[in-house]
């Protein structure tokens, strides 16, 4: 996997913000590929299965191998964590740790799609609008999904509901 190679690289490299970075997002993998096996374990449990049928079923299944998509949902996860982060910094007057939440996004950065921006995100929702017909703030129901299904991976929801909203509003 890219990313194990890449904390490789950085340890070698001494680069402590990417090390430390990479550690924490395999250790996110981690407990989301643990999660999903004890889910799936809870469910079959509660669909009756006895314990052989179970295994069976895991070693067949392996639902706690994540998928390419599985590791970018656990990757925009911590994307948006930091984000969350430097915003509850930057209000609390923290700028040090503003600056290394931002060093930390900028890695998990390079392992996400290009991000839209809000010229890339105004051009998608404008097209679903006049597709959906929306005319007010009302339909901002009708809007989102569409649009978030559009710019889904490649722009953040808060972004997109704020943009979504501004357009309807004018």
């Amino acid at each position: 996997m890219r990313l194990e190679r890449d904390v490789i690289v950085a340890v070698k490299a001494r680069d402590v913000n990417r090390r430390d970075t990479l550690r924490f997002v395999l250790s996110a993998i981690q407990n989301e590929s643990g999660l999903r096996l004890e889910q799936a374990i809870d469910r079959l449990a509660a669909e009756g299965k006895d314990e052989s049928a179970r295994r069976v079923w895991l070693e067949a299944n392996r639902p706690s191998d994540l998928d390419d998509a599985g590791v970018m949902h656990v990757l925009q996860k911590q994307a948006k964590m930091r984000r969350d982060s430097i915003e509850a910094f930057a209000k609390g007057g923290r700028g040090d740790l503003v600056a290394r939440e931002q060093g930390q996004l900028d890695v998990i950065a390079e392992y996400l799609p290009a991000q839209l921006d809000a010229d890339g995100i105004r051009r998608v929702a404008r097209r679903v609008i006049s597709e959906t017909g929306a005319s007010g703030p009302r339909e901002l129901g009708k809007v989102m999904p569409k649009v978030l299904a559009e710019t889904r991976d490649r722009a953040d929801g808060k972004s997109v509901a704020a943009i979504v909203a501004e357009l309807l509003k004018g």
